[in-house]
């Protein structure tokens, strides 16, 4: 009996660099219906690689320092052991790009990537100017995938236990990176947005992790028909309320892109601090608001692109 191929892909980063890479791993599924698959990922997203459709082992990769000689070579070992045929780095960093050259000696599997000597790789030197989907497209068809779907999220949805959400919300994202602050729209302003929301029958529902609480408490004090669901949702969770969502309005940040990919309409505020024609999620019922400070996005401009009346 012939042996199924041995595939490796690899996709390490931030929520939404993931999300965005959803449509490639259906893609490369899709493309090598009979291989096994491997992820080998971030260890925050072992358990959604695990959960999704798309792969058949998933690996985490901790970061490894330049200097810690015995961890490189048991990752080296690891790689090596499985045999791949061929491996898609999809993260196309230094990082991953070295891990083509950690399969030395002998023969080294196909590799579609930016490696030096990748046998497939994203032979664009303007790919670093391309939005992001828009690479990963052009960087899988030069290795022979032509059809790559939008980024889902579908399977990942977890209903929350204990929490039935109101008929009618908004999922509000008032947090981004810590170390960013200028990618944050002014929590007074979402605050005034929730007001909105509740004079047309939505309820504000505010997510984020743990260190967004107090974003969250100032919002529910203006509001106090908003709920506060900061640090209590998984991934799982967010993908099932983005599905059942009338709207999310939020900041460049993960979550954003999550919601985006189960199904729901968006606004999504920039600030010059990034560029949405490089990262920004896609879709039908996404709209992009762009500001060079946040601070002078109105209320009203916002508001115009809720989805209800």
């Amino acid at each position: 009996m012939t042996a199924r191929p041995r595939i490796l892909v690899i996709k390490l980063g931030a929520l939404g660099d993931f999300v965005q890479a959803t449509g490639c791993f259906a893609a490369i599924r899709a493309h090598h219906r009979d291989a096994e698959i491997t992820l080998l990922t971030s260890p925050t997203y072992v358990s959604l690689g695990a959960m999704s459709p798309y792969f058949d082992h998933v690996i985490g990769d901790e970061h490894v320092g330049p200097f810690r000689l015995l961890a490189w070579w048991r990752r080296r070992q690891t790689l090596r052991a499985q045999h791949f045929d061929r491996v898609y780095d999809l993260q196309t960093s230094d990082r991953s790009s070295f891990y083509f050259h950690l399969m030395r000696p002998g023969k080294r599997p196909e590799w579609s990537g930016i490696a030096r000597g990748a046998s497939h790789p994203h032979a664009n030197p303007r790919r670093d100017f391309m939005h992001a989907l828009d690479a990963k497209t052009e960087q899988l068809r030069m290795a022979g995938i032509d059809h790559v779907p939008p980024p889902d999220v579908s399977w990942a949805g977890q209903a929350m236990k204990s929490f039935a959400p109101p008929e009618r919300f908004l999922l509000l994202v008032p947090g981004a990176a810590p170390h960013r602050p200028k990618k944050r729209w002014p929590v007074e302003r979402y605050a005034a947005l929730g007001k909105i929301a509740a004079e047309r029958g939505v309820t504000s529902i505010v997510i984020g992790n743990a260190p967004e609480t107090s974003l969250a408490q100032a919002i529910v004090a203006a509001v106090p028909a908003a709920i506060d669901l900061t640090a209590r949702t998984t991934i799982g969770n967010l993908a099932w309320l983005g599905s059942l969502a009338q709207g999310a309005v939020g900041n460049d940040t993960g979550p954003m892109h999550l919601l985006v990919a189960a199904g729901s309409p968006a606004t999504v505020l920039y600030s010059s601090e990034s560029d949405p024609a490089l990262t920004a999620p896609r879709g039908t019922r996404v709209t992009i608001l762009r500001k060079p400070e946040l601070a002078d996005l109105s209320v009203a401009e916002v508001a115009a692109t809720l989805p209800f009346g």
